[in-house]
């Protein structure tokens, strides 16, 4: 172990020990012991006891952990420390200007245990009225945990994909007589990409070393990073091309199916002739996951969702709870990108961590809404909440309050950590109240940084075409959930599905491409999609349920 790693174990554990509250002076000398041990010269896992005590800083209670590592390869003290405390904590821990008393905080307040958690609520703006933290810190944090979560080496399409095409605009214009094209997570709008793949007729050698002159671009050994993102270029001769794009585009399953009723040297022609010498729609790279789009794509009975089918933003926050923009400039935006209507759901009472609206608050935004309303001739805001499901499924407004709303989310924020039974039947009986229209991101995951709690997903979804409910699929990066794997278990039931920005503010609008590109994953056709109903058809629903 080298003297920074021995520094490192020191650190630590005094971070570990002062997130716990204990003694503060031995908390100061694990400290000083990690500045000690980083700066010495000699390497102080080769020194015998007794010259690890005869330097200044390092005492007996110091030199026995020393000893105890050499031995052992491990520090009982802190190994006990560990084991009290959530995995995801101790990461926070590792973060660079990130104190114990912050992520005390942050832990307790607000029950975040991870940094993709923590990086959600700054993207929520829930930090800012934390003792300790404000708008400046919550900034500095959020760049913080930006550059530690992309530099783990998986990274979310929304948080990548303007890059990708930021570095594919910057190829094509160097290399304008090649061909150059993605494969891979990008080509195919995976939710989770491990890197950017691009295939062309260039050579390898001095595409990448082009590569390395770019601004942000670093080269570690044979991997390059443009702006901190994984990047991989293979040269691929012109008779083999068509060949490596087609096989870099679909699912093993699609391909396959496809190998199952077709040549493969067919595929050695563009992707569009591809299709035409088979009588099949052209089927998009992001929509080729599901085996059952060719044979939909043969019968002339494939119709995908794309971003202009959707008419109506459902499920945007305001100032009026945890968002950074208030209602009129929301609905404004709304406006200025076409759509003809916007839900309004705001966090409910329980939602402490997000300043949920309480009764007197809920009346307040009512008023407004219908001051505006009288303002549109073409628009309208709908009065909805995103309410919290209480641990036993109850919403958290009575029955006079909820019945004011136009259209009700029910999520679950809190108290993540169920059985897949008890969890499952909490979201059945949030899903049986007749007041709930749409089941918000139904296993609350973040993607990279939590796991969704555990749900039984057809008898979740039985439950909602048995009560009328849509299902959402929030199109933030993060969620994406529900997971779009399971819409066709959906629409065979019978559930509409809400393609969801869950906007804070007016950029998060611009989300809803991202749950349509998972949506279009899994084959989903505009008539199924509750928020491409036109503002009377969508007003119909809401007053019939």
């Amino acid at each position: 172990m080298t003297n920074r790693a021995l520094a490192r174990t020191f650190n630590m554990l005094g971070k570990v020990m002062e997130l716990h509250g204990e003694n503060p002076f031995k908390i100061r000398s694990y400290t000083s012991a990690y500045n000690t041990i980083r700066r010495h010269p000699d390497e102080l896992m080769s020194l015998d006891r007794a010259q690890l005590m005869e330097i200044q800083g390092i005492g007996k209670n110091i030199a026995d952990k020393i000893e105890e590592l050499r031995e052992t390869g491990s520090m009982a003290t802190l190994q006990r420390y560990l084991d009290k405390t959530p995995p995801g904590i101790v990461e926070l821990l590792t973060i660079k200007g990130l104190g114990a008393k912050k992520i005390l905080t942050i832990w307790q307040d607000l029950k975040i245990e991870s940094a993709g958690e923590l990086l959600y609520a700054c993207d929520e703006n829930r930090l800012v009225d934390l003792k300790g933290f404000g708008e400046k810190t919550q900034a500095n944090l959020r760049a913080q945990l930006v550059y530690y979560l992309d530099a783990q080496g998986k990274y979310l399409f929304g948080h990548v994909v303007a890059e990708a095409n930021e570095l594919m605009d910057l190829l094509t214009d160097a290399f304008a007589t090649a061909r150059i094209d993605f494969i891979n997570d990008i080509r195919r709008q995976m939710p989770i990409v491990e890197s950017i793949d691009l295939i062309g007729t260039e050579d390898e050698e001095v595409v990448k070393e082009w590569i390395t002159t770019l601004a942000d671009t670093l080269a570690e050994g044979d991997q390059l990073k443009f702006k901190g993102t994984s990047v991989n270029y293979f040269q691929v001769d012109e008779e083999s091309y068509n060949a490596t794009l087609w096989e870099g585009s679909a699912s093993e399953e699609w391909l396959e199916h496809w190998y199952d009723q077709y040549e493969a040297d067919s595929i050695n022609e563009d992707e569009d002739v591809v299709f035409d010498m088979h009588d099949c729609i052209y089927i998009p790279p992001e929509s080729r996951d599901l085996p059952q789009g060719i044979d939909l794509a043969q019968s002339n009975a494939l119709e995908i969702i794309d971003n202009e089918d959707i008419l109506g933003v459902v499920h945007c926050h305001s100032t009026y709870s945890d968002g950074t923009n208030t209602l009129a400039d929301m609905a404004q935006a709304a406006i200025d990108q076409g759509y003809q209507y916007m839900v309004i759901t705001d966090h409910s009472k329980s939602a402490f961590y997000a300043d949920g609206l309480k009764e007197h608050e809920v009346e307040v935004q009512m008023k407004e809404i219908d001051q505006l309303n009288a303002g549109y001739e073409d628009f309208r805001i709908f009065k909805g909440i995103e309410s919290d499901i209480l641990g036993d499924g109850r919403l958290d407004y009575d029955d006079a309050v909820l019945a004011e709303f136009e259209v009700i989310i029910a999520s679950v924020h809190a108290n993540l950590k169920m059985d897949i039974t008890k969890a499952t039947n909490r979201l059945l009986n949030a899903i049986a109240n007749p007041y709930t229209r749409i089941l918000g991101h139904p296993t609350g995951r973040l993607l990279l940084s939590r796991e969704g709690y555990p749900i039984d997903h057809k008898a979740i979804i039985d439950a909602c075409a048995e009560h009328s409910v849509a299902i959402e699929l929030n199109a933030n990066p993060y969620r994406l959930d529900i997971d779009w794997s399971w819409i066709p278990y959906a629409v065979e039931q019978g559930v509409m599905i809400s393609i969801n920005p869950d906007a804070h503010n007016i950029k998060g609008i611009s989300d809803i491409q991202y749950g349509v590109s998972a949506a279009r994953k899994a084959l989903l056709r505009p008539v199924e999609c509750l928020n491409t109903l036109t503002l009377d058809d969508f007003t119909n629903w809401v007053e019939h349920k």
